[in-house]
């Protein structure tokens, strides 16, 4: 173990050394810490004219170790770190200057405080506290003799009437001198008893043959019923000698695992075996029936639709017991809309004459609308000819079982009903494709519990789950479970833990994690248990840093990114024992705040929630709204009453009402993830806490195979140029960028950058080179799923200053510029601006399942053929797939840098996915927010005049940033808020059209800014070609003009209409719409210098 050196600061951060020098101020002040980049190495911190320098201190084979200094300078090998700091403080060492003043390392005042609360360590029940106090220096006939007579007054008190007389006697044998050989063993620091070995011998003798006569024939039996022996499950010794001590428990532990194994297997025998045939009498999912109206000229008819999952039907019925005639099959389904106001749905459909039909249909509430939605889902992925899928739904529970075993039904937790945001009962028996679950103070063992939560998944879902894997770190577990048809998927299976307890060295606070990919995505869970007690805030803090920095998940290459950049889906949960920061006299308050549902006021003041608004924890981390009272602290046995306090030796201690139990997740940039469900039980009430659970809708990749033959020439290409990065550091040292991808073969490095002065504490990088990355496939459908994942490190001690991560999605179409927030063990460390260009091979994308259903705005105004006021409502997306949070990323397209950000709309000369014939129908061309394939999500509103034409979602309403709407559903974060209808557009460009651009809710709109110069070959100019409204199927075809691209002020790229988007839009009003001009030509950039009045710059 290494003695104490005041200067020695284990393995503390980089940034944090940086603060304790800068605080030190003085030249020649230094620290040693553990390397960030080699496991074994050191480096050296040294303070001089306000810059840190640093040096590494590696070790040779001989483990001897040497400080990496200037060229030229010879190197000397020390065999102590001392050696070495003794030998430094000596000038003219190679050093930038000489040792002088070590910083000493600060003490965690609030782990001692939690050490000093323990309770006293108690000695041994009837056992004198002197005589074990004093036993190291008596002799073993002396140290045994108090233990001998306590264990032989105990064995006198004992019930012996069941035992053997021959048992007894070796026992008290044992207990009178037999034990004295067993102390002297523990004294000179053997591991074997040989006394106790003995003994258990003697009393197992008939168990052992026993054992030896029953193996065989289970063993046979097993075979029987598996011919490959399970894993685990070792063949027993050949030899074993027969006074082997250890002979008892191998074979007694072969026999429990094959007695476990042969429950297991013939349990899964006979599932499947009812359960195939069983298919066809009874289905997993039951046929559900709702009640819906339909309006036709004004009147409202009742009508009843019937869901089929297994079947694959969807019928549409007069009466709720009426004949099954008319009904239209999974693949005649083609698109759900779904209206924002009202709890309208449209069902888009195939006729037999290919013809599409559209039906509008009124459900009783959103819970009974989004239950449809899901089932008729379920059905499209059921009866899906695609050979692997691309979107899954994923269940989180979290529980602190309080030390007690959970009680007979706990099915609620599973099905998501309870209180907070929870699905509807006719979504009851859908089954999800994984499940983690993750337990805090949990009894039971990790076999049993297991077992428990598979046998209540079968009785809810009748599937028998397999168990990816489980984890257990004292009392903290996690356990994941995926549907048999995704076992094969399942692969890089990876589990470890963290201890965060007293001194980071105990086990009953810290995190226990899972990573594995699924098909070409990876995901990462993590079960956690901080810190208890309110006052305990900045030492949670350091838990999730600690865990964070110190969890070993996933891909080993990507070793100088933490978990929070190498997962595509990251999932973060468990008793993360945050409070809400209220002084203990407003515990009344606060219970009276949760009978009203009134938590608005308690959420403003959770510790969780203020310490991720200061960037503290969970930085770009996202948290469903919470609409569930607080989990914790519950009397057991109920959920009626709080137990706010708790009488202690040193007074009354309070635990206020407060959610300590939380889900939270962490995805890549521009990929698809909704939570549909986040809420807790209120039936379970075993525990303090009451579980919470979680649902999230996730879009996932292929393992791609390449449509391109084995000799085709095409290659794709990824450029990033003109990069610069703004590191908030004072170390004085050389930068260079590394590439990350798991479409590269290999890492990339860049050349060094060119270091420039930016403000007080932080500096400039440029990286002027262009750096030309290969993939390992230019398929786009490959690529666009793709993220590159960049590390900004230093060259003298080859660490990471920061850390993030761009979309090839982002430049799916042209040049695309980027800024992205760049972070190093959860801080932000600074920014890294650039520009993105990628080039592919010809191809389609395909469709993804999640773009079967959309979201609209509904106008009820226009819909009664009155005029509307198009600026009450902001269109929002349905789903949140840009994930702006992820490191503050934002591009810019045109002239204009977004905080979120949206796609740019191709032109029309561009293959568009799934283009076919049944599109043609429509004649509809759709602007609106994207999902993450690049289908459309939101109509244009076209019951707008011609000048109100701007007023588009997509290029920002005319409104003030009271015309903000939040969905019903999901809040947005990021969504296209409306700019200042004051500004004016700029001086000078008048000639230049806006760019579309999306908003965030904040409204801090940027200025515009002029766009720098497009590099030479990057992307090809566009030729614009005018926008043509949509009009309603089957209307008459009036000549329409083509509206100039560049005379209309917000006006976008042209785009071309995506497929798969039946959202049908209300037709212009005839009063309003332009005097028909069908031979206009493309106007030029300039022929319409003047602005209407209505315009304005788009901020």
């Amino acid at each position: 173990m290494r003695s104490y050196q005041p200067w020695y600061h284990g393995n503390v951060t980089r940034s944090r050394a940086e603060d304790l020098l800068s605080k030190a101020a003085r030249d020649g002040s230094f620290l040693i810490r553990d390397s960030e980049s080699i496991q074994g190495a050191f480096a050296l911190c040294v303070l001089y004219q306000n810059c840190v320098h640093t040096y590494r201190i590696l070790p040779n084979e001989d483990k001897k170790i040497s400080v990496q200094a200037s060229e030229g300078v010879p190197i000397r090998f020390f065999s102590s770190l001392p050696e070495l700091v003794e030998a430094y403080y000596s000038p003219n060492m190679g050093l930038v200057t000489h040792l002088q003043y070590s910083v000493q390392r600060e003490e965690d005042a609030d782990e001692e405080q939690e050490s000093n609360n323990l309770p006293p360590q108690l000695p041994p029940r009837n056992i004198a506290a002197n005589d074990v106090k004093d036993s190291d220096s008596k002799s073993p006939e002396q140290a045994c003799k108090p233990l001998s007579d306590t264990f032989l007054k105990r064995l006198r008190h004992a019930d012996l009437s069941t035992i053997p007389e021959e048992h007894q006697m070796a026992i008290q044998e044992y207990f009178r001198t037999s034990i004295c050989l067993d102390v002297e063993q523990v004294q000179n620091g053997g591991a074997n008893l040989p006394g106790l070995q003995k003994l258990t011998m003697a009393i197992c003798n008939n168990l052992y043959s026993e054992v030896s006569r029953i193996l065989p024939t289970l063993e046979v039996f097993h075979q029987t019923l598996d011919q490959q022996i399970s894993a685990g499950i070792g063949k027993l010794p050949k030899h074993l000698p027969a006074d082997s001590g250890q002979c008892v428990s191998l074979r007694l532990e072969r026999l429990t695992k094959l007695l476990y194994s042969i429950e297991d297997k013939a349990k899964s025998a006979m599932f499947d075996s009812v359960g195939n045939r069983g298919c066809q009498r009874k289905s997993l999912i039951p046929t559900v029936v709702f009640e819906v109206k339909q309006e036709s000229l004004g009147i409202s008819t009742k009508m009843f639709l019937k869901v089929d999952v297994e079947s694959g039907k969807l019928y549409f019925k007069k009466s709720k017991d009426g004949p099954d005639e008319k009904y239209f099959a999974h693949n005649k389904i083609l698109q759900l809309v779904k209206s924002q106001k009202f709890f309208k749905l449209v069902i888009v459909l195939e006729t037999e004459k290919e013809k599409i039909l559209r039906k509008e249909f009124v459900f009783d509430n959103t819970k009974k609308r989004e239950g449809f939605c899901q089932l008729l889902q379920q059905m499209k992925n059921k009866h899906s000819e695609k050979p692997e899928p691309d979107m899954i739904t994923v269940f989180i529970g979290t529980w602190n079982m309080g030390g007690v075993g959970p009680p007979h039904n706990i099915s609620s937790w599973f099905q998501c009903k309870g209180q907070g945001k929870t699905r509807d009962d006719t979504a009851d028996h859908i089954p999800h494709d994984l499940y983690v679950i993750g337990t805090q103070e949990d009894p039971l063992g990790e076999r049993e519990w297991a077992e428990t939560v598979k046998g209540v998944l079968r009785n809810v879902t009748r599937i028998h789950f397999k168990q990816v894997a489980v984890h257990t770190l004292w009392n903290i577990r996690i356990v994941v479970l995926v549907k048999p048809e995704h076992e094969n998927r399942i692969s890089h299976v990876f589990s470890n833990c963290v201890k965060t307890g007293i001194a980071n060295t105990l086990g009953n606070k810290g995190a226990v994690g899972v990573s594995f990919m699924f098909n070409g995505t990876s995901f990462g869970f993590v079960n956690s248990h901080l810190t208890s007690g309110s006052e305990k805030k900045l030492r949670r803090n350091q838990n999730y840093t600690n865990i964070l920095r110190f969890l070993n998940l996933g891909d080993k290459k990507l070793n100088p990114f933490d978990i929070t950049h190498r997962f595509t889906h990251l999932f973060w949960f468990g008793d993360l024992n945050y409070r809400v920061e209220f002084p203990s006299t407003e515990a009344e308050f606060i219970v009276s705040k949760i009978k009203q549902q009134q938590y608005h006021e308690l959420l403003s003041k959770d510790q969780l929630g203020l310490e991720r608004s200061d960037e503290k924890v969970f930085l770009h981390f996202d948290e469903e709204d919470i609409t569930f009272p607080p989990t914790y602290r519950f009397e057991r046995d109920t959920r009626e009453k709080y137990a706010y306090t708790k009488a202690k030796a040193t007074g009354t201690k309070y635990n206020l009402p407060s959610w300590c139990d939380r889900v939270l997740r962490k995805s890549y940039p521009l990929v698809h993830v909704v939570c549909h469900v986040y809420g807790c039980t209120t039936d379970i009430t075993t525990s303090d806490h009451s579980p919470v659970f979680a649902l999230f809708e996730v879009g996932v990749a292929s393992q791609f195979v390449s449509k391109q033959g084995p000799n085709s020439t095409t290659q794709g290409g990824i450029q990033l140029m003109n990069c610069v990065a703004t590191l908030l550091t004072k170390s004085k040292t050389k930068f260079f960028i590394e590439y990350h991808s798991s479409c590269l073969e290999k890492k990339v490095k860049t050349s060094e950058g060119e270091n420039m002065e930016h403000s007080v504490g932080s500096i400039k990088v440029h990286f002027g080179n262009q750096v030309e990355l290969t993939p390992i496939i230019s398929d786009p459908e490959y690529l666009l799923d793709q993220h590159i994942l960049i590390c900004v490190k230093s060259t003298d001690s080859d660490e990471s200053y920061g850390e993030g991560c761009v979309a090839l999605r982002a430049a799916q179409y042209c040049y695309t510029e980027f800024q992205i927030t760049l972070t190093h063990h959860g801080e932000k460390t600074g920014t890294l601006t650039g520009g993105i260009q990628l080039h592919t091979c010809e191809g389609t994308p395909t469709e993804k399942l999640y773009d079967f259903i959309k979201i609209e705005r509904d106008d009820a105004v226009a819909s009664k053929g009155k005029s509307s006021d198009t600026k009450k409502s902001l269109v929002i997306p349905k789903h949140d797939i840009s994930n702006p949070s992820y490191m503050g990323v934002s591009f810019q397209r045109g002239n204009v840098i977004a905080n979120g950000w949206s796609y740019s709309m191709p032109p029309k000369t561009l293959p568009v996915a799934g283009q076919g014939s049944k599109e043609s129908k429509k004649g509809a061309y759709e602007v609106g927010a994207h999902s993450p394939t690049g289908k459309v999500s939101n109509p244009i509103d076209e019951t707008q005049t011609g000048s109100e034409m701007f007023d588009n979602p997509l290029y920002g309403l005319m409104e003030k940033s009271s015309g903000h709407r939040k969905d019903q559903d999901q809040q947005q974060r990021d969504v296209l808020a409306p700019p200042d209808p004051i500004t004016k557009a700029a001086e000078g460009e008048s000639d230049r059209p806006p760019v579309p651009c999306p908003r965030n809710l904040s409204c801090n709109f940027s200025d515009t800014k002029p766009q720098p110069p497009t590099p030479t070959g990057i992307h090809p100019s566009v030729q614009k070609k005018p926008a043509v409204p949509s009009r309603p199927e089957g209307a008459t075809a009036l000549s329409r003009p083509p509206l100039p691209s560049k005379g209309w002020l917000g006006m976008p790229e042209p785009q071309t209409s995506k497929p798969r988007d039946y959202r049908d839009s209300a037709e212009l009003p005839i009063k309003h719409r332009p005097t028909a001009r069908p031979a206009l030509p493309q106007p030029h950039r300039d022929a319409h210098p003047e602005v209407p009045k209505t315009g304005r710059s788009v901020k």
